[in-house]
């Protein structure tokens, strides 16, 4: 492994990694931040973003050389004393992993829906901005073999380092994209045989009747407003029912309730 001792706060081999709350609001230009030992396995494991460096509490160094073994031999790993490594975060990392991992160039989401398998089950999702239930959806899209999340330009990101956390590394795994235009959208969904159901809790159809298709579409969508109006006009609705009295689920709640539904797993 290629180790690299950090006593410096102000080294700038780590300046991807400075005052990590600041740059989480105006942006790393193509870069994102992975926290925690689950995540850091799934960046270096799957291959979907390239990792640039990682930089690791040194006492938590030896309990990760078999998870930093799966990363190129000239891979960077900054190592650093606690009180320099908060320094460099500025605040107190208790976890003592972190790696900065590359986004690339995305695809549109029309080029990935193309690419999926005959029987796939896509999440569809307007207008998600809050990164918890960003991670908890992803979280509970890989739990239950959703083949892709494909997300309108509205949405908060993905690659958030919060939704990341919170999807336990699901947001570096599953396949995502975003789409411009949610009519547009959903006539290419039409056109490679989708069927398209959208979760509200007025919907025409008690979810445990709905029936699952080869290539099914499950649009959530935001806390409160739920998903828009002349959207659910053109879609197939469904509902999980409440007792009397009470409305609605937490979207990340009902989004594990119906993709249970929907899966094959």
């Amino acid at each position: 492994m290629n180790l690299i001792p950090i006593d410096d706060p102000q080294d700038p081999r780590v300046a991807a990694y400075l005052d990590i709350r600041e740059r989480d609001l105006v942006g790393r230009h193509g870069r994102f931040v992975a926290e925690g030992k689950v995540v850091l396995d799934l960046l270096l494991s799957t291959g979907r973003f390239a990792a640039e460096s990682a930089l690791i509490l040194e006492n938590r160094l030896a309990g990760l050389q078999p998870i930093l073994r799966k990363a190129p031999a000239d891979f960077p790993v900054y190592v650093a004393g606690g009180e320099v490594m908060d320094k460099i975060a500025g605040f107190h990392l208790h976890r003592g992993i972190l790696a900065i991992g590359l986004r690339g160039d995305p695809a549109p989401a029309e080029i990935l829906v193309e690419s999926l398998p005959r029987r796939a089950l896509a999440v569809v999702l307007v207008g998600i901005s809050n990164h918890d239930n960003m991670g908890a959806i992803f979280r509970n899209a890989a739990a239950f073999g959703a083949n892709a999340v494909l997300l309108d330009r509205t949405c908060c990101d993905p690659l958030y380092r919060k939704a990341i956390r919170v999807s336990v590394g699901a947001a570096l795994k599953v396949p995502f994209a975003s789409f411009a235009d949610t009519g547009t959208f959903t006539a290419t969904l039409d056109r490679l045989g989708f069927s398209q159901f959208a979760l509200s809790p007025r919907g025409t159809t008690d979810i445990r009747e709905a029936e699952r298709s080869q290539r099914l579409a499950l649009y959530l969508g935001t806390e409160g407003e739920g998903l828009p109006q002349d959207l659910l006009a053109r879609l197939h609705t469904v509902r999980i029912n409440m007792a009397e009295g009470f409305d609605s689920l937490n979207v990340a709640a009902a989004s594990a309730i119906a993709l249970h539904h929907f899966s094959d797993r």
